[in-house]
């Protein structure tokens, strides 16, 4: 890959400085400056994916923000004089077994919190934690999963998502497209809409609400495709797309550099004057990399995503100045939100206090970079905005960018957007 993927010289370093002292899967603890030797640290394991086809990048970003936010926190006196102490393991995002066995490790160290991008097999992480109930942070959007927090708090009470779920993309798809098209920029040739579908449950929640957000709106459903990670070849995709016409399409898939394959390829053949939208893949700092000009005009949208308001202008100049080139606008901002929703428990309860410390980040509203973490009673997920809640001052947006210029561009909720939607190449009469 090139500057931003895995092999680049940024996560390289990353992941290289992790590797020393690996034992049993644990790399040695990286310790952010501190300023009391003698204080005892704040302990925090961190679940991060260093190998594997999939989720690398998302969780050196991860990585790449609990560091700087630790740092930051250290330098200012940490909490109470005690600094952070992030202490990495490595993990097996797409098996059971390998993310059982990170978080059976987790628990037997019994950190003061936990904390990662996502697995994807949540539940299997939260039963390995249940053992020990210190806060865990996590930036999976997956409705099945606050369910269950909501079934059994006895046994899940500590796990929080720091994000909303996943169901509110599908829900959310449907509202943007009367948004854009009132605009007038875009006028859609119909009103079907062409769901690409991977087997991902993930990928599968969206489409379903999607599907139920349809039947409500202007717009209807046209067709379904599935796909099957890893896609090796989009031309069939490209066909049955071609082949139902529809002028609204959801590449409703996660991976940045498959879905950066499938704009080289759609640019080739394009349906003409269709909205094509991806999901989430491009917040991958690879996308841009991979699919260069191919990139423009397709739009897409994140439920954590950094803000371009005051806070997060601020972050995003702080964090290129420490990791240059492309840098992804997820969890490089989701970890570092999550390391301050710590901090801001720790200064109201004794982290010593497992309960206490949950129950401060129940009751709390923390502003961060992606807006502001209000936790849904029960399901413990950060509200939504606009769905869940109207006031930006409690939920966090869903962004919905547009790649402009070989950039991503904010273009709704309108107002954190950075411009207006541009009319797309292949969109021109």
């Amino acid at each position: 890959m090139t500057d931003g993927g895995f092999n680049s010289p940024t996560r390289r370093r990353v992941l290289q400085g992790l590797a020393g002292g690996v034992v049993g899967g644990l790399a040695a603890p990286y310790v952010a400056p501190a300023l009391a030797q003698n204080n005892k640290p704040l302990r925090i394991a961190l679940a991060v994916c260093q190998s594997g086809p999939a989720g690398v990048a998302d969780h050196a970003d991860y990585l790449n923000g609990a560091k700087m936010a630790a740092d930051e926190i250290n330098a200012a006196g940490g909490v109470k004089g005690r600094p952070f102490k992030l202490e990495v393991y490595d993990i097996d995002i797409l098996t059971p077994e390998g993310t059982q066995t990170t978080y059976r490790k987790i628990a037997e160290a019994k950190p003061h919190a936990s904390g990662t991008a996502f697995s994807l097999i949540p539940l299997v992480s939260f039963d390995a934690l249940s053992s020990w109930k210190a806060p865990h942070l996590h930036g999976n959007p997956t409705l099945g999963g606050c369910e269950a927090v909501k079934a059994h708090p006895d046994k899940y009470g500590m796990i929080f998502e720091v994000c909303p779920p996943e169901n509110y993309y599908g829900l959310m798809f449907p509202r943007f497209l009367e948004t854009v098209a009132a605009g007038g920029v875009w006028k859609p040739v119909n009103n079907k809409v062409h769901i690409v579908r991977e087997a991902l449950a993930y990928n599968q929640g969206i489409a379903k609400a999607c599907v139920a957000a349809l039947k409500t709106s202007k717009f209807e459903l046209a067709k379904i495709t599935d796909i099957q990670f890893p896609v090796q070849d989009w031309g069939p995709v490209m066909e049955e797309l071609h082949a139902s016409g529809a002028g609204s399409i959801m590449i409703d898939h996660w991976v940045g550099a498959e879905e950066a394959a499938f704009c080289q390829t759609f640019i080739n053949d394009p349906v003409k004057g269709a909205m094509v939208y991806l999901q989430y893949g491009p917040s991958q700092p690879e996308f841009l990399n991979l699919a260069g000009e191919a990139a423009n005009g397709f739009v897409w949208s994140t439920v954590i995503g950094a803000y371009d308001d005051k806070l997060g202008a601020e972050f995003r100049a702080k964090y290129k100045k420490l990791h240059p080139g492309i840098m992804g606008l997820c969890y490089t901002a989701n970890a570092y939100d999550a390391m301050h929703i710590l901090k801001t428990a720790w200064e109201k309860a004794d982290p010593e206090d497992l309960a206490a410390t949950n129950q401060a980040i129940r009751t709390t509203t923390h502003r961060g970079i992606c807006g502001a973490y209000t936790f849904e009673p029960g399901m413990q997920a950060a509200l939504h905005y606009p769905l869940q809640t109207d006031d930006l001052n409690k939920g966090l947006a869903q962004l919905f960018f547009q790649v402009q210029g070989g950039q991503h561009k904010i273009i709704e909720p309108t107002q954190l957007a950075e411009t207006k939607f541009m009319q797309a190449p292949w969109m021109a009469a």
